[in-house]
């Protein structure tokens, strides 16, 4: 219980206020936090908040380090690939008594971000942002080809029509970019074609509809109007779209401030909703902020948890202009902070998230991913016994994974 909490036996800065270091790891997003910080700490005098900043290439390993070493930052971020690991070792701070005596405004964020963030019944994280995916494109490339701007009416038929036409091999210009990118490209299209990652604990990748998704972006490969995979490891989709070789690229809400900042791209790049497969659908991720369950400063944790899931820290977050704030009703500084390009597409987008997909061991079957379906994706392979092999294997460690 909360009341059982107490913040003494150090980390207090000499002065009884009470520091709490905060784990994260996106430069862009400490300008925001330490507004926020500072709105928090106005309203609670005796405690302070220190940033820990770990960039993502070392995030996660340097946390399993502090966590074994009893040195893990008080609150830090968490992400929906890594969050039932840690849930399942009891390394992260129960919130759900919190939550209910302390009335957290969980039912203000996204129901699919907040159900990412329970384990076994119980919340151990609440939301701060969340992401969507949306259509980039290239108006001056749209203009040179004659091609009609794509709009929320599109279909996989009239992408692909349209890829067609704005690939130009002379200029080295792809249509499309069909990138091995779980979040943005993959999971988007398998289910927009009606089929599915993971279900009940049980891999989708065999299933035909999901083969039909993965099928819809190799053939614009095979046909030549998006690079091949092997194409993409060094330059990838995003870094194409920005140097004007991609007329069309998928790619996150939290992207729009690195669109925003090429000049040529906050010029003439637009944005719209995914094209309908069979289905209209997008990928709803977001972040979370948690506790250490060994932290010793527990009560004034949750104070920050409690205060980062309200409207106040929301607001400053979008008026950041980096990430959508998951409270809703908050995102409107968000849309204004680049009037440039039509973001409230990426806020339509959210009614047909489906979220991340994960278990407790997430990233061992994901990294079965890109070795099994590498091939179909660099042109040199068909893509259904790919995908059927990858179930296959999938389900070996999803079984390995329940029977652990």
């Amino acid at each position: 219980m909360l009341a059982a909490c107490s913040d003494e036996g150090g980390g207090t800065d000499g002065g009884g206020r009470t520091t709490l270091s905060y784990g994260m790891w996106d430069p862009a997003q400490v300008p925001g936090m330490q507004q926020i910080i500072a709105a928090f700490e106005k309203e609670h005098p005796d405690i302070s908040v220190r940033i820990e900043l770990t960039p993502w290439a070392s995030y996660w390993t340097t946390l399993k380090t502090s966590m074994r070493g009893g040195t893990a930052p008080d609150v830090f971020w968490m992400n929906a690939v890594n969050f039932q690991l840690y849930a399942a070792h009891d390394v992260l701070e129960p919130l759900s008594e919190h939550i209910a005596r302390d009335r957290t405004p969980v039912d203000r964020h996204p129901e699919q971000l907040v159900r990412l963030y329970a384990y076994d019944g119980t919340q151990y994280g609440l939301p701060k942002d969340f992401d969507t995916i949306g259509l980039w494109y290239n108006k001056a490339l749209f203009d040179k080809a004659g091609v009609k701007y794509p709009d929320t009416s599109w279909t996989w038929d009239d992408l692909r029509d349209a890829a067609a036409e704005l690939t130009n091999p002379r200029e080295r210009v792809h249509g499309f970019c069909s990138e091995m990118q779980r979040q943005i490209v993959l999971y988007p299209a398998i289910h927009a074609a009606g089929g599915h990652v993971l279900r009940d604990g049980k891999s989708g990748f065999g299933d035909e509809r999901t083969i039909e998704g993965l099928r819809f972006l190799t053939d614009m490969i095979d046909r030549g109007w998006s690079p091949p995979q092997s194409a993409m490891v060094e330059n990838i989709g995003r870094v194409r779209f920005w140097s004007e070789k991609a007329a069309m690229v998928h790619d996150l809400s939290a992207m729009a401030g690195q669109m925003y900042a090429v000049p040529a791209l906050k010029d003439h790049a637009g944005v719209t909703v995914l094209p309908k497969g069979r289905e209209r659908t997008t990928v709803i991720h977001g972040l979370a902020n948690v506790i250490s369950a060994k932290s010793d400063k527990k009560a004034a944790a949750w104070k920050f948890v409690h205060f980062m899931a309200g409207r106040r820290a929301a607001e400053i977050q979008a008026k950041s202009g980096v990430t959508i704030s998951s409270y809703a009703g908050t995102q409107d500084a968000w849309l204004k902070s680049m009037p440039e390009f039509d973001l409230k597409h990426f806020i339509a987008m959210e009614k047909y998230g489906v979220p991340y997909p994960s278990s407790k061991n997430t990233a061992v079957w994901e990294n079965l991913q890109y070795p099994l379906l590498g091939a179909a994706f660099s042109g040199k392979g068909g893509i259904e016994g790919a995908a059927r092999t990858l179930g296959e294997q999938m389900d070996r460690a999803l079984k390995e994974e329940r029977d652990s």
